[in-house]
């Protein structure tokens, strides 16, 4: 056993401890201040989205801590390690709790954890290839993390997950093509660490909770010559719980108790499926095909993207049945900064999904129908699985509103026959003052299996500024947003929001 640790340990203490020949390790630290009110139970939409899950709730004062640093440990080698933790005030929400034993319902205020460690992460890259182990921020590998609505799979809105993660740090050259045609990939295993968010804050009378359950998400792209004007990019992403136990609950009590197996099979079929039925219902999959098209203007102008981005939970939205839904975007870069650098449009559909409702002309003698009806998308949802979602936040698009927005305790997507537009803009108005202006509306129905008698609407709005300060060896940064929605979906709230941050470089050691 002795000899099995040694390994691991020399690994970590050559990346946490600075060579002996050199007599000062850097260290990035940064320090962050934030403070904000609303008028609402949460944080306005825009506030909350896309910000991995750090501020959800309408009144927050926190502090956070980062600290992280890179280096190159040899030939073809290199590191990164980072830390983050936050702690504060935030406000509570009250939701909807049964009690089994007495037979009535109380209310059950919730908050976020008073302190949380938001990331812990080391990083190895050899050549092209790297490996992830820890909690690391997510981003989306194709669209604009500021502007945008946000990805379909896997992007920036919730808590990170604690997993390993592999792949192809950038797009690679396929051998044998002369450049044209370039590769880009990542798979990584993991473990959900939300099980006492659940636990707190589900009603416990109808539906299910799953605790303990596993994550996979892996992702290729082919991309070509990258160096020519018009690029072509296409693949696709896909995610997944497996193993944990799902306890089903009916009026309160207890209705069944699954553990699902999580052993090196089920490891090997959440990475290739090998066929069978059994696939579509082993573990929560779900995914999207993602398509863009990449135009540098000439003369320098900027560049131009249109892109797709087609959700899929079985094989009708996998082959491309599920009519017009998915995120449809555009995107203009400036060439520079200036008063407006950067602009997004996007429409959101996810009215195709396929219903439960199904029909084989075959279960009916003699009937002379020639088409049948199967499947059922219900986009983010699952029947013996969490709804996709870390502590409560859309792993995928915050476009469909989060399970943390239901204070009724039920612990899935109410609606997610939802259809949209949405804005960005950004610009620099100088070389200390920049801004941020997103907007949005949507419709909703409903989900596909609890449709609603009467739709939900929602308009929200975000503007954002961020200042640099003049002052002297010192690196500080204020962000100010003011948001607010109005309509049926999020009620209508109104807030503001501030963070302070201040950047340095530590140097351990002496010169």
């Amino acid at each position: 056993m002795t000899r099995l640790l040694t390994l691991p340990l020399l690994l970590v203490a050559s990346i946490l401890v600075p060579p002996a020949v050199r007599a000062e390790y850097p260290v990035e630290l940064d320090v962050a201040f934030t403070g904000g009110t609303g008028t609402g139970t949460f944080a306005p939409y825009y506030i909350a989205s896309n910000n991995h899950g750090v501020v959800t709730q309408a009144s927050n004062t926190l502090l956070g801590v980062k600290l992280g640093a890179s280096d190159n440990l040899g030939k073809h080698w290199s590191y990164r390690w980072g830390f983050e933790a936050i702690g504060g005030y935030s406000s509570s929400a009250i939701y909807d709790r049964y009690d089994a034993a007495a037979g009535e319902w109380y209310e059950n205020p919730q908050h976020p954890s008073r302190i949380w460690l938001q990331q812990l992460y080391g990083r190895v890259d050899y050549r092209s290839l790297f490996l992830t182990a820890g909690m690391c921020n997510s981003e989306s590998a194709l669209l604009n993390n500021r502007l945008s609505s946000g990805d379909m799979t896997e992007g920036p809105n919730a808590r990170p997950i604690p997993q390993v993660r592999a792949g192809f740090n950038d797009f690679q050259p396929v051998p044998f093509t002369n450049g044209w045609v370039e590769i880009q990939g990542e798979i990584s295993y993991g473990k959900m660490a939300d099980n006492g968010w659940l636990k707190s804050h589900a009603n416990l009378y109808n539906d299910h909770v799953c605790l303990g359950s596993l994550y996979t998400y892996k992702r290729c792209y082919l991309r070509t010559k990258s160096s020519k004007p018009l690029s072509l990019t296409v693949g696709m992403q896909v995610a997944g719980f497996f193993g944990g136990t799902t306890t089903t609950y009916r009026k309160g009590e207890v209705a069944g108790v699954v553990k699902h197996d999580a052993g090196i099979k089920e490891f090997f079929k959440m990475f290739i499926p090998t066929g069978g039925d059994e696939d579509y219902y082993l573990g929560s999959m779900l995914g999207s095909w993602d398509i863009m098209f990449t135009y540098r203007l000439p003369k320098g102008a900027g560049t131009l993207k249109a892109y797709l981005e087609k959700p899929w939970e079985t094989g009708s939205g996998i082959g491309f049945l599920n009519g017009f839904d998915g995120l449809w975007g555009l995107e203009y870069k400036a060439p520079r900064a200036g008063v407006i650098d950067g602009v997004v449009v996007e429409y959101l559909d996810f009215t195709n999904q396929s219903g439960p409702i199904h029909f084989d002309p075959t279960d009916i003698p003699g009937c002379d129908f020639p088409y049948h009806t199967d499947g059922g998308d219900e986009y983010y949802n699952n029947y013996t699985y969490n709804a996709y979602a870390n502590y409560g936040m859309s792993l995928g698009t915050p476009f469909l509103r989060s399970p943390i927005y239901n204070v009724d305790g039920f612990m899935g997507y109410v609606d997610n026959v939802v259809r949209g537009f949405h804005l960005g803009i950004s610009g620099t108005v100088s070389s200390r003052l920049s801004y941020r202006v997103l907007g949005g509306y949507r419709k909703g129905w409903g989900s596909i299996r609890v449709p609603r008698s009467e739709s939900v609407y929602d308009t929200s709005m975000l503007f954002e500024a961020v200042y640099k300060p003049a002052i002297k060896d010192k690196d500080l940064t204020i962000t100010a947003r003011v948001g607010f929605d109005r309509g049926s979906m999020y009620g209508d709230t109104f807030g503001a929001l501030v963070t302070v941050n201040y950047h340095t470089n530590l140097n351990i050691g002496r010169k």
